[in-house]
């Protein structure tokens, strides 16, 4: 059996509307660039060594068809004036030998920069409880957080916000795609 390890992760987001709530859905993939890609949703740990590169770097290395794994986030309304958001949020430690963690969160309400926060902060507390250790002093707002033996971590998110149409059903999408 051989072992897939990601060497590569890149954050996306898309926002699609339609009639029909599954074309909302490819719509906001389309928006975030992987719709043409077999989707696996897989959970949470942001591997050791794991380069983070830019959307447009990491499009240029798939193929169509391609076995993609995402963390995913998604989120959907057919109610006119009602707000939705989705989010990734990645908390990974300085030392890159170390796994870090990614948090996905989906809801009505907040803005994108809230729930781009709010996905950052879950991630680094899933990851200092998973190493039994504490946030020091978490600062909403700050890119970046401390546990209590003073590792630092770096944080960092993608989240899409959208609000519901008359007649259409709106989905909002984010996501950390893994490239092995």
């Amino acid at each position: 059996m051989s072992i897939i390890v990601p060497s590569q992760v890149f954050l996306t987001r898309g926002c699609g509307q339609h009639k029909e709530k599954l074309v909302s859905f490819e719509l906001a993939l389309r928006e975030a660039g992987i719709a043409p890609y077999n989707l696996v949703r897989v959970s949470s740990i942001f591997p050791p060594h794991c380069q983070v590169i830019t959307k447009s770097a990491g499009l240029k290395l798939l193929k169509a068809g391609q076995i993609l794994f995402v963390v995913l986030s998604e989120s959907e309304t057919d109610q006119p004036g009602r707000a939705i958001s989705a989010s990734i949020g990645m908390a990974v430690p300085d030392d890159p030998t170390c796994y870090g963690y990614l948090a996905e969160h989906d809801g009505g309400g907040p803005t994108e920069k809230e729930a781009g926060l709010h996905t950052e902060y879950l991630a680094a507390e899933m990851l200092a409880t998973k190493m039994g250790k504490t946030l020091k002093d978490p600062v909403p707002g700050r890119s970046g957080f401390h546990l209590s033996n003073g590792m630092s971590l770096k944080t960092r998110s993608v989240a899409q916000a959208a609000v519901g149409a008359e007649g259409l059903w709106t989905t909002a999408l984010a996501a950390a795609v893994l490239i092995a």
